[in-house]
């Protein structure tokens, strides 16, 4: 589709039912492969990023079955492989999550530098700084492959340096077959690192402290299958909540925890809206023309980079002066000079 056109000026009324979370997915895709045997995952998001991951895993020698359109049967017994070529990885960042569990699965991983949203510079040194501590050997080829060998994973204390999603998602994932106890701090507590630990320990991993900056990993020596369904995607959710308020609209958004949208029903309700919180649905109401409110992102529980354009985007209309500021990620402004034309 090269074109959307949008017949604007209405507000939003009625009900929308959110898919699971995309953040969640591609890492708890990735952690299939250190089951050794089928799992069946479900509430899967129907996006690019899964589709892409799906076929990676498929081309490593995994076998798919898709039950329906947001639930997958993967037998990842049948994977003979621990090289991720450019060509699977380059649409799609979170590919690098695959070092971890191919890591802890064969001892070894080679994974070409992965593509995907363009943030600006996202290094992936406290990756390799885990790696090396659970007694890996890190080499970056010139062909941007990144080889990391292991042949016997050892647990160890990992603190980063930074609050990074990514490298405690890496480092859980190679964590859970490492020999012994990994303890690591200063950890990103995103509701998806929490979903990612409970389908681990579905599959028979001893994780403990998702949530918190301390997350605790005693490596088992076997893992087996499992069914688990992914939860919701706090970021559609809140995007279908700014659109409410943003038109003046009244929607009933389904499928959240509203528990992950706590920041972002602060801020909405600071512009003036109204939030009716239910078990697992958040209804939201425009009351007019958003009143201003300053946003600053920050690592969960702080206010999602990831919602940080929707935001901007309403304050654009909003009644008086806001200030945005991106803690997270830099480069992340570079939609503002579309909003300015």
């Amino acid at each position: 589709m090269d074109k959307i056109y949008i017949n604007g000026g209405k507000p939003l009324h009625g009900e929308v039912t959110v898919s699971g979370a995309k953040n969640a997915a591609v890492a708890i895709l990735p952690a299939v492969i250190l089951a050794q045997d089928v799992c069946r995952v479900e509430n899967i998001p129907n996006i690019s990023d899964v589709t892409m991951m799906i076929r990676i895993l498929h081309q490593l020698g995994a076998k798919i079955t898709k039950v329906d359109e947001n639930t997958y049967d993967i037998d990842s017994s049948t994977i003979n492989s621990y090289v991720v070529s450019h060509d699977m990885t380059k649409h799609l960042r979170a590919s690098y999550y695959l070092i971890g569990s191919l890591l802890a699965r064969f001892g070894r991983a080679k994974v070409a530098m992965p593509g995907g949203c363009n943030f600006g510079v996202r290094p992936i040194d406290q990756h390799i700084k885990g790696f090396e501590i659970l007694g890996s050997t890190v080499t970056l080829k010139e062909n941007a492959m990144i080889d990391v060998e292991a042949p016997d994973l050892t647990g160890g204390l990992v603190y980063f340096d930074v609050v990074s999603v990514g490298a405690t998602i890496n480092l859980m994932l190679a964590a859970v077959k490492a020999k012994g106890l990994t303890i690591i701090e200063n950890a990103a507590k995103e509701p998806h690192i929490v979903d990612l630990a409970n389908f681990l320990n579905s599959m028979g991993a001893d994780v403990r402290g998702a949530g918190t900056d301390v997350i605790k990993i005693r490596g088992v020596e076997h893992m087996h299958g499992c069914t688990y369904s992914i939860i919701p995607d706090q970021i559609e959710a809140g995007t279908f909540m700014v659109a409410a308020v943003a038109t003046n609209g009244n929607v009933l958004v389904k499928n959240v925890i509203p528990k992950h949208l706590e920041s972002i029903t602060a801020k909405l309700i600071q512009c003036g809206a109204t939030v009716e919180e239910y078990d697992d649905s958040v209804r939201v109401i425009g009351n007019g023309r958003p009143g201003k409110c300053n946003i600053k992102t920050m690592p969960h529980p702080g206010f999602p980079t990831d919602m940080q354009p929707q935001f901007a985007t309403m304050l654009s209309i909003a009644d008086g002066t806001s200030i945005v500021s991106e803690g997270v990620w830099d480069s992340r402004f570079q939609y503002v000079e579309q909003l300015a034309r």
